[in-house]
Parts: structure tokens; C-alpha cells; sequence
């Protein structure tokens, strides 16, 4: 953004609020504001669109706590700062000395920088020394263009999504879509880096980049465990004790068929190669946790024949080696 624009831009006034506004009043009236002028709100009024640039212009430059800071002091000096340069020269004004920190007047995009009073703003140009020729790495001539700000995003997928991999499309607050590449085994809490996908550069250099966090939903019937896709399973009483053959689902496939041998114990885990998380590193198992599920409802047959079989099972009491271990 130019120096001239941050002179004449009043972003608090565009926005509506104080200068001592909260963070988290500045949020909520610029939601406030960006669902009402949004174009998608306000097809085929373009002046809509420009009030909605103008409020998402302003918001990006309040919401950085460094920008705002950095604005508040460009503000503070005052509009229409002039200096002039050794022997009367126009050349050297304080419009150049912006000019070339922020783009040489590039309208709608902006950048951070670490000098916010008059002195530090020269002695990042001209060198601490007060020597000429010192490199900044922003202005121009002076050791390069500078790359645009990075950007920091959200986003929610599902758990398919995630596991298998897709392509997402998300909107940015100036109303610009994205295309994302979620690629297969992304992680809840996983960040994705989108190069040159952020600001644009304030003076010819490479954009910055959309670095996305991404959160993944939970899934009723799976849960990842590395590359393993884990799965409780539901088993009788009988199946467990006499052995039977079950089906187990899988994640978006047909379900599969596991063998469960007699006398299966509950929390047993049976292995299904390959049917995990597929990526680039490897490929995972289904992990099929068996859970003896207990009937909560006898007919009275069923608790006579139970009671019977009670009276023939090996009088073992199965929590004696815990009792032994347990008393160390």
C-alpha cells in the first residue's frame, strides 16, 4: 500500500469503530459489515463490492496487531510530511521514502515492517551508520523486492477426506477462491503450505503463502492410529467362545470377512493388511478390535441354559493373576 493511502485512509472511520477498539469488537463488526456488503449478497452492485474491499482492507491492516501499530504511527505524523534531500533536491521525499517500502504506490496490498518512528524508518533505508548503499531487502534498489506477507487459514474436512485425499475449494476474506489439494493421511491439526497463495508482494516481488490448519471430523465407526485405520468390533458370547467368521466394514470399501478363533478373549485385535491409510510412505492395516458384547435380555430358556453351562465351565476365577500381580 502507498505511503499516501495510509495518510489518507481513515480505517477505523471505514469500519465504524474507535481507535481504542478490542480485537474482538473488530471482528465482530467487520463480520458484521462483510456479510452485508459481500458481492455475493449484492450481485451486480458494484458499489457493494467497493464498500466490501474497502472494509476487508481496512480489517486486514487492524487485525495484525503489528500493521495496526505500524498504520497508528504513519497516521500520527501527519498528512503531507515532505523532507528534502542535501542541496534542495525534491528527490528523496518522504512520498519516495514510503513509495518504495510499500510497493512504489501499488494500491490494495500491504506489508509488515519492524521501523514504526521517523528515525528508525531513515535508518532502515540509509543504514543504521547513516551511510548510503546499505541494503534493506524492501526498498527498492536497495537489496531487492520483498516477498508478501504469509497468510494463516482454517478449514474443517471430513474423515473420508482426509484419509483418501481430495480437492477442496476455499474463499478468502476479499471474496477470492482457492483451490487446495488435500493430500491422502492429512492429520487433524496438520498444516498445509500453499505457495504463493498469500499477499501479494508491495513491490514486484514473489506472493507470500496461505499456510492452512486443517481439522479433520470424527468418524462414528473409525479412528486412525498412524497409518492404521482401528475399528471395535462387536462379537457374541458364543461367537467368541466357539469361534465363527464375522464381517468387519472398512473405510469407504465393501466389508471384509475375519476369521475370530474359539475362545477369542475381548479386547483381541485382528489384522486386516492393507486396508489402512494409503500415502506416499506406506500403507496401513484395519485394526478390528473384538468386543465381546454381554445380552442385556434372557428369555427364560436362555438364563436356564446359561446357568447350566455355569454349572459345567471350569470352576476358574479368570481374576486371580491380577489379585497376584496387584500385591506385587
Amino acid at each position: 500500500m502507498a505511503s499516501q493511502d495510509w495518510f489518507d485512509k481513515d480505517f477505523y472511520k471505514v469500519l465504524g469503530v474507535k481507535k481504542d477498539v478490542t480485537p474482538a469488537e473488530l471482528k465482530k463488526t467487520y463480520r458484521k459489515l462483510a456479510r452485508k456488503y459481500h458481492p455475493d449478497s449484492n450481485p451486480g452492485d458494484a458499489k457493494a463490492e467497493a464498500t466490501f474491499k474497502d472494509i476487508s482492507e481496512a480489517y486486514s491492516v487492524l487485525n495484525d496487531p503489528e500493521q495496526r501499530k505500524e498504520y497508528d504511527a504513519v497516521r500520527a505524523m501527519g498528512s503531507g510530511a515532505r523532507f528534502t534531500a542535501p542541496g534542495g533536491s525534491s528527490a528523496g521525499g518522504f512520498d519516495d521514502v514510503f513509495g518504495g517500502m510499500f510497493g512504489g504506490g501499488a494500491r490494495g496490498t500491504s506489508t509488515s515492517y519492524q521501523q514504526a518512528d521517523f528515525e528508525d524508518i531513515l535508518g532502515g533505508v540509509f543504514g543504521r551508520s547513516g551511510g548510503f548503499g546499505q541494503s534493506t531487502g524492501g526498498y527498492r534498489g536497495y537489496g531487492g523486492p520483498t516477498p508478501g506477507r504469509d497468510v494463516t487459514a482454517s478449514t474443517t474436512i471430513d474423515f473420508l477426506t482426509a484419509t483418501k485425499g481430495d480437492q477442496i475449494t476455499l474463499q478468502t476474506a476479499e471474496g477470492r477462491t482457492i483451490k487446495v489439494n488435500i493430500p491422502a493421511g492429512v492429520a487433524d491439526g496438520q498444516k498445509i503450505k500453499l505457495r504463493g497463495k498469500g499477499h501479494p508482494s508491495p513491490d514486484g516481488g514473489p506472493a507470500g503463502d496461505l499456510v492452512l490448519t486443517v481439522a479433520v471430523r470424527k468418524h462414528p465407526v473409525f479412528d486412525r492410529d498412524g497409518l492404521n485405520l482401528r475399528v471395535n468390533v462387536p462379537v457374541t458370547f458364543v461367537e467368541a467362545t466357539l469361534g465363527a467368521t464375522i464381517e468387519v466394514p472398512t473405510l469407504g470399501g465393501d466389508p471384509v470377512k475375519l476369521r475370530v478363533a474359539p475362545g477369542t478373549p475381548s479386547g483381541r485385535v485382528l489384522r486386516v493388511k492393507g486396508r489402512g491409510v494409503s500415502t506416499s510412505k506406506g500403507t496401513g492395516d484395519l485394526l478390528a478390535v473384538v468386543q465381546v458384547a454381554v445380552p442385556s435380555h434372557l428369555s427364560a430358556e436362555a438364563r436356564a441354559a446359561l446357568e447350566h453351562f455355569h454349572e459345567l465351565e471350569p470352576h476358574e476365577n479368570p481374576r486371580d493373576d491380577l489379585l497376584l500381580r496387584a500385591k506385587g
